[in-house]
């Protein structure tokens, strides 16, 4: 196996490539994140999705419309728990700028409404005026997608942006060993795994603590008795949709649910379903 790291998108990727080399496939692969990052990212002025949230309309690239589309599908598919129009309630919570730099603040959180007016028609995006995107969680899984399958030329590949996993191939052990925390593991041999939890992303406005996951039905950070989810899907979009479906739905749905995941609960109690042990 060739590891290879580096920091895109306000996180960790980490490539891995059954190959006893892969120095060519890697720098391709951080070219290809460093060039879909400037396409979606909400924290570069000069990105295209920086211009659609501030134009209110774009005829934009075969990437963004194509992430667009995976975003407000999946807002469709989740009745409306996943929504890319939380962008002003994150910024309202404080997380106006990278994990890296946000920060406690004696500045108290603002509200924004969720659940704008975005269609898509071609390439052509319009947002529903007093509305902007933000494409964080979809866009790492739309990444790992990617170089997973630019990696998956030279050989088996595993690729996790910030936990967001995609795998193409099956190495020579049989299955991709994923570790979910400390004292768990799980295997794939195809499809994708994701992570949604405020666990570990934290911080304070006015000394109320707030989190990243917005609740789009009120549009302020989530409250429910699940502080962390893993899903596995189909691919890396899937299980990030889905992890963050669970997540909002919180464990008595989850459980009925019994799809693929993992949920810890703010009690301490880690819970498996869909047949995960």
């Amino acid at each position: 196996m060739t590891k290879h790291d580096f920091r895109a998108m306000g996180t960790t990727f980490e490539l891995v490539v059954e190959a006893p080399a892969a120095d060519r496939a890697f720098a391709e692969a951080e070219a290809e994140v460093e060039r879909l990052e400037q396409i979606m990212s909400r924290f570069r002025p000069d990105s295209e999705l920086s211009q659609l949230n501030r134009d209110g309309a774009i005829d934009a690239s075969q990437d963004l419309a194509e992430v667009v589309e995976l975003a407000l599908a999946a807002r469709e598919r989740t009745g409306g728990r996943f929504d890319p129009t939380v962008h002003d309630a994150l910024v309202g919570a404080g997380y106006d700028r990278t994990f890296d730099d946000v920060g406690d603040t004696a500045a108290a959180a603002t509200w924004s409404r969720c659940r704008g007016g975005v269609t898509v028609t071609g390439r052509r995006i319009e947002l529903e005026p007093g509305f902007k995107l933000d494409l964080g969680g979809i866009g790492k899984g739309f990444a790992a997608e990617r170089i997973a399958q630019l990696l998956a030329l030279t050989a088996p590949s595993l690729v996790s942006a910030g936990g967001d996993v995609a795998v193409r191939g099956v190495p020579a052990e049989g299955t991709w060993a994923v570790a979910v925390d400390d004292t768990l593991t799980l295997g794939l041999t195809h499809g994708g795994l994701a992570t949604s939890g405020c666990d570990r992303r934290r911080w304070r406005r006015a000394g109320v603590e707030q989190h990243h996951l917005i609740d789009p039905s009120t549009g302020r950070p989530a409250e429910t008795d699940l502080i962390r989810v893993t899903a596995v899907g189909t691919d890396a979009v899937d299980a990030e949709v889905l992890a963050k479906d669970l997540f909002f739905a919180g464990s008595l749905e989850a459980l009925e649910r019994d799809l693929p995941a993992v949920l810890v609960t703010a009690d301490g109690r880690t819970l498996t379903t869909g047949g995960l042990t």
